[in-house]
């Protein structure tokens, strides 16, 4: 079993959607595929995700488009 420190760590899907700037079906394909860790909780297994982890996500992916600009660059 997975804890968590608090419940306001936690993000809807559809709060994960907003600070990314994508489609909620985007957010639970990429939880299927685990791109994104998932909570679930309650008893109809609603998704939740931890706010550092998501922030960890938005690093990396800033950082890939870094590395594929530059290497666009370098062509």
């Amino acid at each position: 079993m997975v804890t968590v420190n608090t419940s306001s760590d936690l993000l809807t899907t559809g709060n994960v959607a907003r600070l990314l700037n994508i489609h909620v079906n985007t957010v639970r394909r990429w939880s299927n595929k685990g791109i994104l860790n998932v909570y679930r909780v309650g008893p109809r297994g609603d998704r939740r995700f931890q706010l550092q982890e998501v922030y960890g996500l938005i690093a990396e992916l800033k950082v890939k488009k870094v590395n594929i600009s530059l290497f666009n660059l370098l062509d």
